[in-house]
Parts: structure tokens; sequence; C-alpha cells
């Protein structure tokens, strides 16, 4: 897969769409071998692929150190958490899995209030659904929730600390992210990984002609 092609709108929904469940990488390998790029092209290509397959390191570490930077204030740790959550919604098999589980997990006590947490039917198009629906949760688009938790997590840094030093430590592990991948040498698991998933996206669009 050629990375260089990829614009970053199509990162982005890939990021959007991945599997949210998928383990981070060890740390043995996200610290291993380490290059300078040669030109942009060969860094605007390795930055990609290290953010696609190291995305769930890259989001453990932006919560780990806005968490660290705040430990002596619990208020801090949990706007971390809802900020986390809040962008957990925005990747749609994060935000279907978690729907999934309220709506078990209320039909346990309440069938009536499960049955109203059922999204829309999506609207039919010539004859067949629409591929592109929304996601949603409890019943209500996604973005009500993100809006929620992230006016929640704004709250509590406001109250818990300094805005500047919530700047500084989302600053820094943005930096330290930017750096990592710009010089960690993509290995023969991330070339395969990438072919893996441009396959399965193959495959999923000709599953649905």
């Amino acid at each position: 897969m050629d990375w260089g092609k990829v614009s970053t709108d199509d990162l982005i929904d890939a990021l959007r769409e991945v599997d949210w469940s998928a383990p981070p990488r060890p740390l043995t390998e996200f610290f291993s071998r380490f290059t300078v790029p040669r030109s942009s092209a060969k860094w605007d290509s390795r930055l990609k692929c290290n953010l696609y397959y190291y995305r769930t390191n890259y989001f453990i570490l932006i919560v780990f150190l806005l968490g660290i930077g705040f430990i002596r204030k619990p208020l801090a740790i949990i706007a971390a958490a809802l900020t986390a959550l809040s962008i957990a919604f925005l990747n749609d098999s994060f935000a279907i899995t978690f729907n999934e589980k309220v709506t078990r997990t209320v039909r346990q006590f309440s069938p009536q209030l499960a049955a109203k947490m059922r999204p829309p039917i999506a609207p039919v198009i010539r004859g067949r659904p629409s591929t592109k629906r929304a996601i949603h949760i409890c019943g209500h688009p996604r973005w009500i929730f993100v809006l929620i938790f992230s006016a929640a997590s704004c709250v509590l840094w406001f109250t818990s600390c300094n805005l500047l030093t919530v700047l500084w430590a989302l600053a820094i592990g943005l930096l330290a992210t930017i750096l990592h991948a710009s010089f960690r040498t993509p290995n023969l698991k991330a070339r395969l990984n990438t072919f893996r998933e441009e396959f399965r996206e193959v495959w999923r669009n000709y599953s649905e002609l």
C-alpha cells in the first residue's frame, strides 16, 4: 500500500472506521528501530503509516501524559478519561459496541426503555438501504454524546487545574506522537497489516455489490 497516495481525509476515515479493540503494539516493537526519513515524500508516507499502525499506542500515550500531569488532582484524571471517551466515540466500531452493551444492559432491567433506544430505520434508496448510515448511541446521534462528554471534560479541566497546563500536556503528547511517527521506521508487520486492511476494505465493498 502506497501511503504517499493516501490523503489526510482518507487517513481520518480509516482511523474512524477501524476496529477499536485492537491491542497496542508491544513496547519492544514500539521503541525499536528509528531512522531519519530521506525525503519529505518518505516522511509523509511514514507518518501516515505509523499513525495508522500504532494508533492504539498513540492514543494511550496522549491519555497517559494528560493523566500523569495531574496525578494529584482526581478531577483532572476524570477529565482525561472523559476526553478519551469523547474521542473514542468518534470511532465507528467503539460507538457501535458501546451502544450494544448499554442497550443489552438496559434490556435486562427495562425492555420498554431498551425498545425506545433503538436507532431510527435507515432510509431506502432505489430499493436498497443506504450503506452509509449514521451511527446512533442509545437511539440518539453519536455527535450528541461526543458533545456532552466533551463539554463535561472541559468543565472539569477548568475547575481542576490551569488551562495552560492542560494545553502543555496535550501539546507534549501530540509532539511525542508526531516525533515517534516521523522517525519510527515502518517494519514488515506494518506493511503487511496495511495490505491486509486494504484487502478487507476491497472485499467489503465487493460483498456490498
